[in-house]
C-alpha cells in the first residue's frame, strides 16, 4: 500500500512509546514527557520510563496513554532477583506494560535455560501486563541467533518482540524487523496475537515508513495498531508533529538493512 507521509505519521503517533530512559531522569523529566504526550494531533500509545518513575508517570499521563517501564535494563544480565525487583516496582505503580531485556549474552553463550528462567520469572510476576521482550538484535547480530531469541521469548509468554534498548551502537534495523516478524508470522499461536516493537535510531516519519511496510507484509494491515505494533523513540514525535502540522517530511536517516 502506498502511504503519504501524513498517513505514516498518524499511524506512528498512535503506535508510539514515547520514551525517556536517561540515567538521571527525574519527576520533572517525566512531567515534560507527559506534557509532550498531550500534543495537538493525538496521543501516543504509551510512555516508557524507569520503574522508579512509573508511579509518577501513571499519575500524570494524559488519559488513555499507557505506562510502560523497563526491567533488567539496559544490560540484560541474568540476575533474576534484580529483574523481579524492577517488576515489583512496575506492578506496584500499576503500570500496564513491562519492557524486559532478554539475557542475550547468556543465550549467545549457550545458556538458553538461564535466559528463559529470567523471562519466565518476570512473566509470572507481571501477570496481566503486556510483556515486551527486548532481544538486543544489534548485539546478537546473527540471523539464526536472533531467531532463537525470538522463539525463546515467544515460548516464555512475550506479547511483543522488541529489537533493542537503544543503548547499543546498532539498534533497530529493517533486517532485524524482517527476522522478528518472520518468527511471529511462522508461529500459529503468535501470528494473530504477538506484536513487534522497533526501538532505537528511528527519528523521522521517513525512517518509520518502511517498518510499517514490513509489519503489513508479514502480519497484515490489521496489525498496524498499538496492540500489535510499536515504535520506541524519544526523537520521533517532533517529526510526526511537524508532518501532521503541514511541514515537509524530513529525509530518512538511512536505517541499516
Amino acid at each position: 500500500m502506498t502511504r503519504t507521509p501524513t498517513d505514516v505519521a498518524r499511524i506512528a503517533l498512535a503506535c508510539l512509546d514515547l520514551t525517556s530512559l536517561n540515567d538521571d531522569d527525574t519527576e520533572a523529566q517525566v512531567d515534560a514527557l507527559c506534557a509532550r504526550a498531550a500534543g495537538p494531533h493525538g496521543r501516543p500509545a504509551a510512555l516508557c520510563v524507569w520503574p522508579r518513575l512509573a508511579a509518577h508517570a501513571r499519575g500524570h499521563a494524559p488519559a488513555g496513554v499507557a505506562i510502560a517501564a523497563v526491567a533488567n535494563f539496559p544490560d540484560g544480565g541474568t540476575d533474576i532477583e534484580r529483574a523481579l525487583h524492577d517488576t515489583a516496582a512496575i506492578v506496584a505503580a500499576d503500570a500496564q506494560e513491562i519492557d524486559v531485556v532478554l539475557p542475550w549474552r547468556a543465550l549467545r553463550d549457550g545458556d538458553a535455560a538461564g535466559a528463559a528462567a529470567l523471562l519466565r520469572a518476570v512473566r509470572r510476576a507481571g501477570e496481566g501486563r503486556v510483556l515486551k521482550v527486548i532481544l538486543e538484535t544489534g548485539e546478537l547480530r546473527e540471523r539464526a541467533l536472533i531467531e532463537a531469541a525470538a522463539r525463546l521469548a515467544l515460548a516464555e509468554g512475550a506479547d511483543f518482540l522488541k529489537t533493542s534498548t537503544g543503548k547499543t551502537p546498532v539498534s533497530a534495523t529493517l533486517e532485524a524487523a524482517d527476522t522478528l516478524l518472520g518468527v511471529i508470522a511462522a508461529d500459529p499461536a503468535a501470528r494473530t496475537r504477538v506484536g513487534f516493537k522497533a526501538a532505537g535510531g528511528i527519528r523521522s516519519v521517513a525512517d518509520a515508513a518502511p517498518y510499517l511496510d514490513r509489519v503489513e507484509h508479514h502480519l497484515g494491515a490489521a496489525a498496524l495498531v498499538p496492540a500489535r505494533f510499536r515504535f520506541g523513540a524519544s526523537g520521533l514525535l517532533g517529526d510526526i508533529e511537524a508532518v501532521l502540522g503541514g511541514a515537509p517530511a524530513a529525509p530518512a536517516a538511512g536505517s541499516a538493512y
